[in-house]
């Protein structure tokens, strides 16, 4: 008999649309399984490849504005996950950067997490969810540190439930390790190059696209332009919106929110993008340079694999520049190292480099990988 796959998702909704549903569309592509999440609002939007697709959800389906994100129910998130009943399934497919590992399996199981991050909340972003969230001080602020003190005793209790782990990148390894003791192959995600047009002919404007929340350091690069006053376009939307508008200068252009034409226009025709974010990958970093164009980024997390600097690199293959830290002079020392190196950048080498992390790539690793852990682990059915 065929094996029965199951894949776990956190939440399915027309706002989520980064790298982790890349993945989890990508292994949908290659592996027959019946789909899961704590919530789903893309099964009835008719332009989603999941529009009408069966997709098991939990109680939180039913909650008031789920359908805007669980994150305001997250003492719930392990519980909700805990409900899901995938007993009749001989592999767990995770795609996990919250709670998904969390899902219960029994000894005859296999399960394989895709690992985005450990779960934010509880760890790296602790303290900015506290900030955000007014949760502080006073007795609420003890209340919030004890729920997210139980939920990093869950986080890492959970990941005992899981039999092997994948990391999107060396970075998040590492925070794999550090968080739960847990080794992980490392299967870069999918991302679809072949989507953004390639151009060498660049124009006089530097280009971030980002989620406007503090965590991304957009109002950094403002600041940077704002003193170096050379042209920076500013695709995105979000929290810290109003902040940027009322920092920038006549120098900065802020366009909000624009469609996926649009976004890769401006991307192929900018002189370099810019990123001023430690993400554990960097999706926008590639997609960038398959359109030819160089990078320069703060240089800890995924861009310091994907991003080749070129004052170290081998004559021909530097694709940007990377920073040290996280502060205005360090961008501004940056921009300028790369307007004095980028006519050594070889525009069609960025393309060849970011093909790399391609959607082929990632499926043929990502089987192989599904693979070997059915062979090594041996359980019936398998």
């Amino acid at each position: 008999m065929p094996l029965k796959y199951a894949l776990v998702h956190e939440w399915l909704t027309p706002k989520a649309t980064g790298g982790s549903e890349l993945v989890v569309r990508e292994i949908l592509n290659h592996v027959a399984a019946d789909l899961y999440a704590l919530i789903d609002f893309e099964s009835v939007n008719p332009d989603s490849y999941l529009y009408k697709r069966q997709i098991g959800t939990t109680i939180l389906q039913h909650f008031p504005t789920s359908r805007n994100g669980v994150q305001k129910y997250l003492p719930l998130l392990p519980l909700a996950i805990e409900q899901l009943d995938l007993r009749d399934y001989d592999v767990i497919l995770s795609s996990s950067h919250t709670v998904a590992k969390g899902i219960l399996t029994t000894p005859e199981q296999l399960h394989i997490c895709y690992c985005h991050s450990p779960m934010r909340y509880a760890w790296d972003l602790t303290f900015d969810y506290l900030r955000q969230s007014n949760l502080g001080h006073g007795v609420a602020g003890w209340m919030a540190r004890y729920l997210l003190h139980r939920l990093r005793q869950w986080d890492v209790l959970s990941a005992n439930r899981v039999d092997y782990f994948i990391a999107n990148s060396q970075h998040t390894a590492r925070r794999i390790w550090r968080c739960y003791r847990r080794e992980a192959a490392v299967i870069y995600p999918p991302v679809n190059v072949d989507n953004f047009p390639f151009s060498a002919e660049k124009e006089d404007f530097y280009l971030i696209v980002s989620r406007l929340v503090s965590y991304k350091q957009v109002s950094l690069i403002v600041q940077a332009f704002n003193e170096l006053q050379k042209p920076l376009v500013v695709i995105g939307t979000g929290p810290e919106m109003k902040n940027i508008q009322k920092i920038s200068k006549s120098n900065i252009n802020i366009l909000g929110w624009q469609p996926d034409d649009v976004v890769k226009k401006y991307m192929s025709a900018a002189k370099a993008f810019v990123y001023a974010a430690c993400e554990d990958f960097g999706i926008a970093l590639v997609e960038a340079q398959a359109c030819g164009t160089p990078v320069i980024a703060y240089g800890m997390g995924g861009a310091s694999e994907t991003v080749r600097d070129i004052r170290s690199s081998p004559p021909g293959t530097g694709t940007g520049v990377l920073f040290k830290q996280q502060i205005v002079p360090a961008l501004i020392d940056a921009v300028q190292e790369f307007e004095t190196y980028s006519g050594k950048i070889d525009c069609a080498y960025l393309k060849t480099h970011a093909a790399t992390f391609s959607s082929q790539v990632f499926a043929q690793r990502y089987l192989d990988f599904l693979r070997m852990c059915k062979e090594n682990k041996i359980v019936p059915g398998l």
